[in-house]
């Protein structure tokens, strides 16, 4: 599986965990994950999975710091690696 693969089902699993918490605040970054997603499935053009994918690093590490259990620590990861790569 290539990086952008890996990128692409890391932005995924961010934004099943943005529907999970369920929070108002969410709501847009999960539709823009979402619709990038939907994007790069169409035109293979990560751009957008790379910019959201940033947005959610930051907004999953900012929950987690308040609700510990609520987010597993895989997902951040995955999605840090597959941003560096």
């Amino acid at each position: 599986m290539t990086n952008t693969e890996n990128l692409r089902n890391a932005c995924e699993a961010a934004s099943q965990v943005f529907a999970k918490i369920n929070k108002g605040r969410y709501i847009d970054l999960q539709s823009k994950l979402e619709y990038c997603i939907g994007s790069y499935d169409h035109d293979k053009n990560p751009v957008g999975l790379y910019e959201f994918g940033e947005v959610a690093v930051m907004e999953l590490k900012a929950f987690k710091e308040q609700n510990p259990r609520k987010v597993n620590k895989k997902i951040i990861e995955d999605l840090e690696k597959s941003l560096k790569s």
